[in-house]
């Protein structure tokens, strides 16, 4: 199999290739080392071969502000499963590289939400002020050096100044969004044990106020670690008079932050180890209890450095934007733009159309947001444009800035990509990026000096050291295998909380093929054009008749039909779990029936595409698809319930209710 189209959608000019960082970077390492990259292709070979070397051009171009050098990038003599530690000897704070970049009177954030219709703008003085403002107010609830804050917050300014607060002290921060549930939250932070707990009184989410106060006493009670509740006054549509609490221990954040703001404080920044703790994060809990991952400050810093400014190319001219929630790692990586003295667009609420809108009104130049939204808005403009005779011009940002539309959280579908490219924008990267939670980053996305091509990632990204191999851990090109690491990389996590001897760490990436990091994707590089596409989850296998392969495959072919929405694709197997077969649920476009005639179609498709065996067995409509709260769709969870078994977290999960749609289908009751 070979590319989707060996005609590019997109190709740089030698101008643009020229102005960017990394042909800058390789120019420099030729010159330098007394060597001849002639591609990016060179380029990514020598930045995994020679990763100290690499790395420390990295901290080069990044400009990272220490207190103390490092004396060794990384040991490259150890395997990757020894975790090695990086920048060794260095001194550094993580918010300091974040705000002490950008020039005072330069735009550092906007912010837009539901329920606040007027966009706000703070400038980098205005940032560090208020910054400023919460370390102290921290320190005056005892935080200090190692201790873990915890927040459950929208998107907002206010969020922002508390994580850059909390790593300017040295504590940790870990978090999650506002719509987890109950259980959800208590499940994470009873594992991680903060001092301080930060959230608001209420939410504005798809038209309406979701009051907060009495899930959060409910979370707090179960937390016997928490010391202190801050309350940020975030929505209140009535402006009553903000009552006092009767926790003693419970405190409004204007109450704590009022009278520091009048003081001139500069902020003392603790200068900590690379490896020292920055963020606690966790997996998604389809599959149990969610695991505790530690990303480091010297290893988050310093491979967003990478991603932002060698990848991105990003300047301090830009505006970039990403839709995500506090609690998806796409957070973590939207603020650290802020190295770059670039402007952040934070945006709280659901992801209306109305996004497209901030590009005009914000000059956005990079615009993130999910697979699965960029779906959905073709689908929702082709049936608008269709019923109500609205011309393409209602999307078109030819006229703009906009230089980068950024996709992740699932594959981005070819037809997605044609979407942007015939609504959007001609001259623009789409960048369909991968990577995870697991290493608070990306491996393979967006390149300024490659073409793009429909359906496919461009390129590995700097410094990662991937391979495509087959089941028997040899390296395939133009056919399915599973995405591994051979070599350490920054922004491993340093180890999972409360993981006596690392063994769920080893469990979690490298049981499966000795000395490598199994990321657990499938993945196909095409061998034409060199790009990749993901084709989900390896845990998510299907293994009919002892053949394996990804739902992806199977996704790629159903999204070509137009009376499809969504779909999700897993493996049933019998009661004595001895054979298994494909069952493929279809939600349909409004308006659209199930038909003998639509799933002959779907049949004969992915027969003549694919191949005979990839052919479910059985094909069902159903009303919804359980997706999780980052927007990842959930086929463990439904092979559960059509098997009989327990789901193990369903607080993981957006729309828990959406299982019962799979439960006691007399179609495959039957099948033993």
């Amino acid at each position: 199999m070979g590319s989707l189209s060996e005609t590019p959608l997109w190709v740089p000019g030698k101008e643009v290739v020229a102005s960017t960082r990394l042909e800058s970077l390789r120019k420099a390492v030729n010159k330098k080392y007394s060597i001849q990259l002639e591609s990016y292709d060179d380029l990514h070979k020598w930045s995994v071969t020679q990763r100290s070397n690499f790395w420390a051009e990295v901290w080069e171009i990044g400009e990272i502000i220490h207190s103390e050098p490092y004396t060794q990038v990384v040991d490259e003599s150890l395997p990757i499963d020894a975790i090695p530690k990086w920048f060794v000897g260095a001194k550094l704070n993580f918010a300091e590289n974040l705000i002490e970049k950008g020039k005072d009177d330069d735009t550092a954030v906007y912010y837009k939400g539901e329920g606040h219709h007027v966009t706000q703008s703070y400038t980098y003085a205005q940032l560090r002020k208020e910054v400023s403002a919460w370390v102290s107010a921290l320190k005056s609830l005892g935080v200090t050096k190692g201790d873990v804050v915890a927040g459950i917050l929208p998107n907002c300014y206010e969020t922002l100044c508390a994580v850059l607060a909390t790593a300017s002290i040295g504590a940790i921060w870990t978090c999650t969004s506002p719509d987890y549930g109950t259980t959800g939250v208590v499940e994470r932070f009873k594992q991680t044990e903060p001092k301080v707990v930060i959230s608001v009184n209420a939410v504005f989410y798809n038209g309406k106020t979701h009051e907060i106060r009495e899930k959060l006493e409910t979370i707090v009670g179960e937390l016997t670690s928490v010391k202190h509740v801050v309350v940020i006054p975030f929505f209140n549509s009535q402006n009553e008079e903000l009552k006092s609490f009767t926790h003693e221990n419970w405190i409004w954040s204007t109450t704590l932050l009022d009278d520091i703001r009048a003081s001139k404080i500069q902020i003392q920044y603790e200068q900590v180890t690379s490896d020292h703790p920055l963020f606690i994060m966790y997996s998604s809990g389809t599959t149990g209890t969610p695991k505790c991952l530690v990303h480091s400050v010297g290893g988050t810093l310093l491979k967003h450095a990478e991603e932002h400014l060698l990848q991105s190319d990003l300047r301090h001219t830009d505006v970039i934007f990403y839709y995500t929630t506090i609690g998806w790692m796409m957070y973590n990586w939207l603020i650290s733009s802020l190295m770059s003295g670039c402007a952040i667009v934070l945006y709280d609420g659901a992801p209306t159309p109305a996004l497209w809108s901030l590009i005009d009104e914000l000059d956005i130049t990079i615009f993130g947001t999910s697979a699965k939204w960029l779906s959905v808005q073709e689908e929702v403009f082709l049936k608008n444009s269709t019923e109500t005779g609205k011309s393409a011009k209602d999307l078109d940002k030819n006229g703009t800035k906009l230089r980068m539309v950024l996709s992740t959280g699932s594959p981005l579908k070819p037809q997605s990509f044609d979407f942007i490219y015939n609504f959007i924008k001609k001259d623009v990267i789409v960048g369909s990026i991968s990577g995870g939670t697991d290493i608070v980053g990306c491996f393979m996305g967006q390149n300024m000096t490659v073409p793009v091509y429909c359906g496919e990632i461009q390129s590995y990204h700097l410094g990662c050291d991937l391979d495509c191999v087959d089941e028997n851990g040899k390296s395939v090109i133009g056919e399915r295998g599973e995405l591994i690491v051979r070599s350490a990389f920054p922004s491993m996590p340093t180890h999972f909380h409360n993981d006596q001897d690392g063994i769920l760490y080893k469990k979690a990436y490298f049981n499966k093929f000795p000395g490598v990091w199994a990321h657990g994707d499938f993945m196909l590089v095409s061998p034409t054009t060199k790009g990749i596409v993901m084709l989900g989850r390896s845990d998510c296998t299907l293994n009919p008749s002892g053949v394996r392969f990804g739902s992806a495959e199977i996704y790629q072919v159903v999204e070509q039909f137009k009376e499809i929405s969504d779909s999700v694709c897993v493996g049933q197997r019998n009661t004595s779990k001895s054979d298994e077969r494909v069952v493929l649920f279809l939600k349909l476009v409004e308006g659209h029936t199930f038909t003998n005639e639509l799933t002959t179609s779907l049949k004969k498709e992915i027969r003549e595409k694919l191949s005979p065996r990839h052919v479910p067995s059985v094909i069902l409509p159903v009303a919804e698809i359980p997706y999780t709260i980052s927007g990842k769709k959930v086929e463990i969870a439904v092979r559960n319930v059509i098997e009989g078994e327990q789901v193990k977290n369903k607080g993981a999960l957006a729309n828990p209710q959406s299982l019962d749609n799979y439960k006691n289908i007399p179609e495959l009751a039957a099948w033993s």
